[in-house]
């Protein structure tokens, strides 16, 4: 009986420590996802905050890019009507009386 009885003594003390290794291991588990699970965000936060700053980046060298086609666009007109100053009268005139005949109402 005093066998039995060591053997099951052994058998717990035995489970105690498996159990207490495995609880260790699943800490140490828990810890590493939790490690890695934070790396994973701040590499995709780091992406993210690239991506718009390329797109904003982008953005800006547009306009700037439309802002210096559009004064250049402006300068030529400019140039033009002072050239030609009678056509840019006539054009504006015809301009307005195609403008007056779309807008008017239809009986």
């Amino acid at each position: 009986m005093a066998d039995l009885k060591s053997i099951g003594d052994q058998a717990t003390s035995d489970l105690t420590e498996d159990l207490t290794a495995l609880r260790d291991d699943i800490s140490r588990l828990s810890a590493s996802v939790l490690e890695l699970v934070q790396q994973q965000a701040a590499t995709t936060k780091s992406q993210v905050f690239d991506a718009v700053d390329g797109a904003r980046q982008r953005f800006a060298d547009q306009s700037a890019e439309a802002k210096d086609r559009l004064g250049a666009l402006t300068t030529d007109l400019e140039s033009t009507i002072e050239r030609n100053p009678f056509t840019a009268i006539f054009a504006g005139a015809l301009a307005g009386f195609l403008i007056g005949i779309l807008v008017r109402p239809t009986r």
